[in-house]
């Protein structure tokens, strides 16, 4: 029942509003028309002609340049001139002295050359096992040739084995300086020395033994 009266209510503005719609579309149209006021019309150049712009020029007025008088010469000054040398140039010779040569007997001609050990020349340095994790040391002993070549490479003490082999092939690299007894080479034996392995870490800090 409220749905019908509120429909009924709907419909009744709804025809309240077209008929208000109507009457005034009807007033409008029945109104004279006026037209409105004429419009001015506008021109429009749309190649325009540009006047060219007037350089103005500057006039410069350049002097009558002066006659330049070249100024006189300095005067020369007479210098007095170094007279010849009428001496002959000297020759300075003179004769060699003479003197006997001296004798030389080659049976008994000796170079002395004093005794003395063996001297290290060259010394290769041990190459660093890849193995190794810390420092370490060898003692070596080795006989030197009378030609200076280390020969019978004995280790007698390692901190750690692996670097048995790198000291005995760095010695054997090794350059010496031969004996000398009575001025001739001869054959050294019992040399000892100790090689020193120092490995480092990523810093450059020794790692100890």
């Amino acid at each position: 029942m409220f749905a019908f009266v509120r429909l009924s209510l709907s419909a009744i503005v709804a025809a309240v509003v077209t008929f208000g719609l109507f009457t005034l579309m009807t007033i409008l149209i029945a109104g004279e028309f006026k037209a409105g006021e004429k419009s001015v019309a506008a021109n429009f150049e749309i190649n325009p002609q540009v006047d060219d712009v007037k350089v103005i020029r500057r006039e410069t007025k350049f002097q009558k340049v002066k006659k330049v008088v070249t100024p006189p010469p300095p005067p020369q000054i007479e210098r007095q001139q170094a007279a010849k040398p009428t001496e002959p140039i000297a020759t300075l010779e003179g004769a060699i002295p003479e003197f006997e040569a001296p004798k030389i007997d080659r049976q008994n001609f000796k170079i002395q050359v004093s005794d003395r050990d063996a001297q290290p020349l060259v010394r290769i340095p041990p190459v660093m096992p890849p193995r190794a994790e810390k420092s370490g040391r060898c003692k070596v002993r080795f006989d030197v040739s009378p030609e200076g070549a280390p020969f019978n490479v004995v280790v007698t003490y390692c901190s750690q084995s692996l670097f048995e082999r790198a000291s005995i092939k760095s010695v054997q690299k090794w350059k010496y300086n031969p004996k000398i007894v009575d001025g001739r080479p001869v054959a050294r034996s019992g040399v000892e020395t100790t090689i020193t392995f120092r490995l480092t870490d990523e810093r450059g800090n020794i790692i100890p033994e």
